[in-house]
């Protein structure tokens, strides 16, 4: 369908229209990788629903259809809701460390979670959503001049430093990292000055040796100072690297067969239906199966980035390429955590894991993502305001 058509006064009101410009290509490959996790805790729970496959696939059900109704939304309801939305995110943060509503899951490590009552969530992981949107709406309204360097950058640092900060204090190491890493992420692609890039790695380079020596808590040090080492300690902290990387070799070139994992049906891989379930795809499927689900994740983070770059309006633009930078993180930090080639901190594999809120939390950004494609054409003027 042409520019004009989709501009066309009423022609892009019609629901048709919009659900056949959906790219339908990624939502395949939602799916694929979903059915995949499905499949996984089917057979890590030795051929049984229960307990995680069923409520995963319930999930994406329902997410999927969420993601799609969020696609027919026109972004200047994202870009009215940016502000409110990370205000919120940043509240409900607060919330758990200033009210009774927070509390710390059994073996978690950190206070990271709000009871509700009727749901408990995770407002680390939404953090993420209002943080891209917060700041996709911030470069909107400034110009490519003050984006590169000027003194106003001080504010979309301010707003990714404050829930950073937050998050890190409860401590949740994993998504504090990603948030950081995210808010980078887009500041990147809003066109930050490659001098301010060089001087911000050399930074972090110099810092982090003593941050992890007496910044962090004991158990979060002996993480990073074992996963240098993890033979140190082969049945403490070192254990889930190890039988990680046990799984990850001994799948071979195709894999030992589906449900024939011995590492994670016999449970020496630990958090198997969650931080390891990637381990246990490379075990059962070996690096045939293991390399075409990277594939998928791959072609997901294409295919979004592609949807970004057609945007005609800046904040849907960097909106969708943020949302897909924070997905890209995910499937990154796991897949080197899993391997080896970076601590244990926590941080699920999208989509694949077993966890409502982060699949609640992709399939939204996904949603924002799929409305850039659909309004591609939308503009959106400067100053647009909150209401």
């Amino acid at each position: 369908m042409t520019a004009s058509a989709l501009t066309r006064p009423g022609e892009r009101d019609r629901l048709s229209t919009k659900l056949s410009e959906l790219d339908w290509r990624l939502i395949a490959l939602l799916s694929v990788v979903a059915m995949t996790g499905t499949a996984m805790l089917y057979s890590i729970a030795g051929g049984q629903w229960q307990p995680w496959a069923i409520d995963h696939l319930l999930r994406f059900g329902a997410m999927l259809l969420v993601m799609i109704g969020l696609a027919m939304v026109h972004p200047k309801w994202f870009f009215r809701a940016a502000y409110p939305l990370y205000g919120l995110v940043v509240v409900m943060v607060l919330m758990i460390e200033f009210t009774p509503l927070g509390y710390e899951p059994a073996g978690a490590g950190a206070k990271n979670w709000l009871n509700l009552g009727f749901i408990r969530i995770q407002p680390a992981e939404f953090v993420k959503l209002g943080l891209v949107l917060a700041l996709a709406r911030w470069y909107h309204d400034h110009t490519a001049q003050e984006a590169r360097w000027s003194w106003k950058l001080i504010f979309p640092v301010a707003m990714i430093g404050v829930p950073f900060l937050l998050v890190a204090k409860q401590p949740d190491l994993g998504s504090a990292m990603i948030i950081g890493l995210t808010g980078a992420a887009v500041m990147f692609v809003a066109g930050l000055s490659w001098k301010v890039i060089a001087a911000g790695g050399v930074a972090a380079l110099v810092t982090i040796p003593p941050f992890v020596m007496f910044g962090m808590h004991e158990y979060q040090r002996n993480r990073v100072l074992t996963f240098l080492s993890p033979e140190s300690d082969p049945s403490g902290t070192g254990y889930n690297i190890i039988q990680s990387k046990i799984a990850l070799g001994s799948g071979g070139l195709l894999g030992r067969g589906y449900g024939l994992g011995s590492q994670s049906q016999l449970e020496f891989l630990p958090e198997r239906e969650t931080d390891f379930i990637f381990s246990t795809v490379a075990e059962e499927f070996g690096f045939v199966g293991s390399f075409a689900l990277l594939a998928c994740y791959i072609a997901i983070v294409l295919i979004a980035l592609r949807i970004a770059s057609l945007a005609h309006s800046h904040f849907a633009r960097i909106s969708a390429a943020g949302m897909t930078a924070f997905f890209a993180i995910f499937v990154l930090i796991n897949g080197a955590m899993v391997m080896g080639l970076a601590p244990v901190v926590g941080v699920p594999m999208p989509l694949l894991s077993y966890g409502g809120s982060s699949m609640m939390t992709i399939m939204i950004g996904f949603g924002l993502v799929l409305s850039t494609r659909v309004h591609r054409y939308a503009e959106l003027p400067k100053g647009y305001g909150l209401v």
